[in-house]
Formats: C-alpha cells, sequence, structure tokens
C-alpha cells in the first residue's frame, strides 16, 4: 500500500479535508459564542401589526425568558415559541431571528367567545379552551355561556354560528348553549326564552325544528307577549310551551 502513490495521496487529501472541516467547526463554535450573539432583545409584536390587548409584553417576557436557553445561534425556535405559547392569552406565536442578537416574536392573542361549562375555562372563537382572567376577557361585554361533552368544543362553536343564523329572522340571538350528555341540544336567547331543540336525528333536524318555530313565534308572541319563557320543539307536528302563569302543549308526542 505504502508503494501506492495514489492511494497515498488520496488518505492524505482525505486527512487534510477532515482536518480543515473540524477547523472550520471550532471556529464556527467560537465565533458563535462571542459576546456579540448574545440575545439582547426580543421583541414582541401582535399578529397581522395589530396591538396586543391582554397581552402585556413585560409579563410574556418574564414568564417565557427563563425558558429560553442559548445565543442567537443556538436558541431552539420550537423552545421559545412553546415558552411563549404557554403563557396566558397567547393562542399561538411565531418565532424568528434577526442578526445579530435579536429574536422577533409574533403573537396571535386568543379572541373570547364564551365561558365554558362551569369550570372557569374559556373558550376562544376558533373553539379552543384556554385560562384567562374572566373580568379582562369581559371587557367588551358579557361573554355567552357554552357547554357540551368533553371534546365538544369546537362542535359547539360551530352549531353556534347556525343559531345565530336560524333565529336571526327573529332579531333573537343566543346567549347559551348546551349540548347535554346524551347530545341534544338547548339554546337561551336574549329575550330570556329557552329552546329545547333535542337531538339531531339527521342534518336537518335543528334546522327544521327552529324554523317552525320562527313560522309560529309572532303567533305566540301576539298572544302571550313577552311571557314565554320556554319553548319545547322535539314534537315533530308541534310544541310545548311554557309562558308565566300558562304551561301547554300542541302537537304529538316529542322524540
Amino acid at each position: 500500500m505504502w508503494q501506492d502513490i495514489k492511494m497515498l495521496n488520496a488518505i492524505s487529501g482525505t486527512l487534510l479535508g477532515l482536518a480543515a472541516l473540524a477547523l472550520l467547526a471550532s471556529g464556527v463554535w467560537w465565533l458563535a459564542q462571542r459576546p456579540m450573539f448574545t440575545l439582547k432583545t426580543i421583541r414582541i409584536e401582535g399578529a397581522g401589526q395589530s396591538e396586543l390587548r391582554r397581552v402585556n409584553p413585560l409579563i410574556i417576557r418574564a414568564s417565557a425568558l427563563p425558558r429560553i436557553k442559548g445565543n442567537f445561534f443556538t436558541a431552539n425556535l420550537d423552545t421559545v415559541r412553546s415558552a411563549f405559547e404557554s403563557v396566558p392569552w397567547v393562542r399561538k406565536a411565531a418565532v424568528q431571528r434577526e442578526w445579530p442578537n435579536t429574536l422577533i416574536v409574533t403573537v396571535e392573542e386568543h379572541q373570547p367567545l364564551a365561558t365554558w361549562d362551569d369550570d372557569g375555562r374559556l373558550l376562544s372563537v376558533y373553539g379552543d379552551l384556554f385560562t384567562a382572567n374572566l373580568d379582562e376577557a369581559e371587557e367588551d361585554g358579557e361573554l355567552l355561556r357554552l357547554s357540551g361533552p368533553k371534546g365538544s368544543e369546537k362542535d359547539v362553536t360551530a352549531r353556534l354560528a347556525d343559531f345565530r343564523a336560524w333565529f336571526a329572522p327573529l332579531k333573537l340571538n343566543p346567549v347559551e348553549v348546551d349540548l347535554s350528555s346524551r347530545y341534544a341540544w338547548t339554546v337561551k336567547l336574549d329575550n330570556g326564552m329557552t329552546v329545547e331543540l333535542g337531538r339531531e336525528q339527521n342534518k336537518n333536524t335543528l334546522k327544521d325544528r327552529v324554523e317552525r318555530l320562527v313560522q309560529i313565534y309572532p303567533q305566540l308572541l301576539s298572544r302571550l307577549q313577552n311571557r314565554i319563557e320556554s319553548v319545547d320543539m322535539r314534537y315533530p307536528n308541534g310544541l310545548a310551551l311554557k309562558a308565566s302563569g300558562l304551561s301547554a302543549g300542541l302537537g304529538s308526542k316529542k322524540k
């Protein structure tokens, strides 16, 4: 082998290449550890250039900074993102580096829609559960009340949009929506009336029941004024209602 000049040259070239790579890696490591790359600034911005209403930059820094390790080059951006997303009111965070010692964190806040069940958690407009101060959440007005079985948050949020559209002809809005453990729907409207809609037997069940109520409601209102407390629409061809001083059922047996 030692007489094979070509092989010796190849081995020498390989060793020199490895030595150069090792030297280069050492140089890069040395350079990366220089004080100029120590993280000095973490800039927090609202998503879409919107102002942050409920996320306080000072609080978010105090909560997230202890979990951030490394410098401009070595900081794990996924770890940084997770640190910021663990702070109350933060729905999502995106992190990017800015040369030579800055991290830019773009924060999307939760938009509160309702309280969820009775466990103190809040529900966002996207159907995400989160924990935050209720007084802060209700700065713009009282939140809706939604509830349902575990894992049904997004379904209830989506159905709320349907109820809003279906009750719109009556100029009434849902303020409470409940999905029971038997998956039966109940809606309370902003005039104080509760509507029992029952379980979905097919994709049109709930819509059909609301439409029947929309059609007959003006007649009920003209006779009972604003005394209607609850309406049970689970009857296939009628309804049952409760009003101040009155309880009546019209139609065949409910399902």
